[in-house]
């Protein structure tokens, strides 16, 4: 049975939890779009010797749970505040998906691009701010996009390591008030409220891009 008084004490608990979930979204995402573009950087054209562990290392971190990479970092950093132990595990799993995000995007610029800067004999370094890149990311914001609303729905997952993130309020104040349904619900609403505008914003980008 829904209690009005119990989800009006709430709010401000899941209001108050929300706050730190776009703290971490915001901070993990920013981790997570250098680092990506660092590793597909490396991987696409730096040396053998760097690209190939760089490589098998972000195969490792696709391939495990970030659940576990939380908990494997909270035990091997215990001195790290949580929060900001989060942000950097959060950040550097979504880089191994945005460096493959960032590759497709570079593949797809056109080979002609590439042989124009040779034959101007543009410099390496100009040649990829001024002309690869540019036209790389343009392709994958869509992508991009839909990686940070994935994260920001895998926030809870913060509460491995303590993180008073969203659900892990409405959690508490559900056991503390004997109140779950108001409390989750509540934080169901703000997860949707958040996310929904924003995937129907990286639709209308992504179909506005293949024009």
């Amino acid at each position: 049975m829904w209690d009005m008084d119990a989800a009006r004490a709430a709010l401000p608990v899941v209001l108050s939890g929300f706050g730190v979930t776009l703290l971490a979204t915001v901070l993990g995402f920013a981790v997570a779009v250098v680092a990506g573009l660092g590793v597909a950087l490396v991987q696409r054209s730096g040396p053998r010797w760097i690209a190939l562990p760089v490589g098998a290392l972000a195969s490792f971190v696709r391939s495990t749970p970030v659940m576990v990479q939380l908990f494997a970092a909270w035990v091997l950093v215990p001195g790290l505040d949580p929060l900001t132990l989060g942000v950097l595990v959060l950040g550097l799993h979504y880089a191994t998906y945005l460096s493959e995000v960032y590759r497709a995007g570079i593949d797809a610029v056109p080979k002609g691009q590439w042989e124009a800067c040779t034959a101007l004999s543009l410099p390496r370094r100009r040649v990829w701010r001024a002309v690869v890149l540019p036209q790389a990311v343009r392709k994958v914001l869509p992508a991009l996009g839909n990686y940070a609303v994935s994260m920001f729905k895998e926030t809870p997952f913060l509460s491995v390591i303590t993180v008073n993130e969203m659900v892990h309020e409405a959690s508490t104040f559900g056991s503390t008030h004997f109140a779950y349904l108001e409390s989750f619900t509540l934080a169901a609403a703000v997860f949707l409220l958040a996310s929904w505008p924003t995937s129907v914003l990286v639709r209308r980008l992504e179909a506005r891009l293949a024009h």
